[in-house]
């Protein structure tokens, strides 16, 4: 055999390991022994906009990367597949393109699964050193799908007229761009998905997915931070977390979103502190706390107090726009549901700001003399003092141990704990942040431990009873 001959069967062998070992890749995101369990997550959710907030390095892009590949090529574990997949991957410059989301795709994508590359700038041979427009992906129903590649520095107007079974936002979006994405996949009943590091503070994004102010269905999302990333060494984030700031690390380790100010409670841990809806006994059921509002939210949640000091917040009413007759029924709606105590006259008691006090010259009453009337006894003599307040709270939240538990329903409440932050000062921006005034009001209210029942003679007769029972079986 010539040498000739011999270099090119070695080639020929070497281009096949490479072809192997990128399919290998793909294989071991899957199904290596080390797992990384918020990207499975993210991957098993079913919902249609689906959303990844990580730290730098926490494995976020992978995500994105992994889910386009399979939808293109009709594996997807856990979906169900078709051919013929047309989706996008957006990017917020050509540059960063090339840098992150389109090398990490090539990183996960065996050459033997490609049918063409089109390329923007660069040759196709070599794509890694290029921008490319757009990979033609077998299908291993028999079809061509097509990933395509845009940047937001385009313009909304370049993302007109496709119709999407994907888009994969690699960071994000301006909004204008993000609100065409959503009419392309709409047609087609397509999902949207996102990986990224809030940098902006509380951009449209916070709105639009973690608090989800428009309450659609379809939104899911997970805070993914280095802890999280099986194949980060200890080493790695003890270095990074000595190079940056408190309020950097806000963002690039744990993923949040900041107003660069600094959370106002960051002892709050949904894993500790945001527990499943069980059956509350009701010695534990304490009051409802209101915040009220008409044009702005009102919202209302109702505590409890075990036997061992722990405050349990177990529903919510949450609502702007509408009268107190409206707040009234709510209230009243949710008190039956779920059993809640009321006075002899089927009258419930409640805590309020007391600015529900005051008469405006629109109103001739005043909103607590409104809910009075509806059968809510507010009382208005509230401590509002913000800073002990707020410092309550927090050792209801940390301290020796969490003592602050708020069922997974309570989703405004939940929502404004991951967004209130400091302002100037020693005061938090006022925004969003009515169920965090009520719950301050509350803690403020020194609650009780609730009082073991009294025994009723019959109880204690029949007490008696089996302790002589007792004795006689000593005997």
């Amino acid at each position: 055999m010539q040498r000739e001959e011999i270099i090119s069967e070695l080639l020929k062998v070497e281009a096949e390991l490479q072809q192997r070992r990128a399919a290998d890749k793909l294989g071991f995101y899957n199904t290596g022994k080390k797992k990384h369990k918020k990207q499975l997550a993210f991957h098993k959710c079913k919902k249609r906009n689906r959303w990844v907030f990580g730290g730098n390095r926490s494995g976020k892009t992978e995500c994105g990367a992994v889910e386009a590949l399979w939808l293109a090529r009709g594996i997807h574990p856990y979906r169900k597949n078709k051919k013929d997949v047309f989706g996008w991957v957006v990017s917020l410059s050509q540059q960063v393109q090339r840098d992150v989301a389109q090398k990490k795709i090539l990183y996960y994508l065996p050459k033997s699964w490609v049918e063409d590359i089109v390329m923007l700038s660069g040759r196709k041979d070599s794509p890694s050193g290029g921008v490319i427009d757009q990979i033609k992906i077998k299908n291993v129903f028999g079809g061509i799908s097509t990933i395509g590649f845009k940047s937001c520095d385009q313009g909304r107007e370049k993302f007109q007229g496709s119709s999407l079974d994907f888009v994969w936002f690699d960071e994000e979006p301006p909004q204008d761009v993000y609100e065409e994405c959503l009419m392309r996949v709409m047609d087609k009943k397509g999902d949207i998905f996102g990986t990224m590091t809030p940098l902006k503070g509380l951009t449209f994004i916070y709105s639009e997915i973690v608090q989800n102010r428009s309450g659609n269905p379809e939104v899911w999302y997970e805070f993914v931070n280095w802890q999280d990333n099986p194949f980060l060494p200890a080493s790695e984030v003890k270095l990074l977390e000595g190079t940056l700031s408190a309020a950097a690390l806000d963002s690039r380790k744990y993923g949040r979103f900041s107003t660069g100010s600094g959370l106002v409670y960051p002892e709050f841990d949904e894993s500790v502190h945001v527990i499943e809806p069980f059956a509350v006994p009701p010695d534990w059921q304490d009051i409802i706390s209101i915040d009220p509002g008409l044009n702005n939210p009102l919202a209302a949640h109702w505590y409890c107090m075990d036997w061992d000091g722990n405050i349990y917040v177990v529903a919510e009413h949450y609502a702007a726009g509408r009268d107190i007759d409206f707040h009234a029924r709510s209230i009243k709606d949710i008190s039956r549901r779920i059993g809640w105590h009321t006075d002899v006259k089927g009258r419930l008691n409640a805590i309020i700001d007391s600015a529900a006090d005051q008469h405006t010259l629109a109103a001739t009453k005043s909103v607590a003399e409104l809910f009075r009337e509806n059968g809510i006894l507010v009382n208005t003599s509230v401590n509002k003092d913000v800073f002990a307040g707020i410092s309550r709270v927090k050792s209801y939240l940390g301290g020796e141990g969490a003592k602050l538990y708020i069922f997974n329903c309570c989703t405004h409440m939940i929502a404004e704990f991951r967004g209130y932050f400091w302002g100037s000062g020693d005061s938090p921006v006022k925004k969003d942040d009515h169920c965090m005034d009520e719950l301050r009001y509350y803690v403020m209210s020194k609650p009780k431990k609730p009082v073991a029942a009294v025994k009723s003679a019959v109880t204690l007769d029949k007490e008696r009873r089996i302790r002589r029972t007792d004795k006689k079986i000593e005997r």
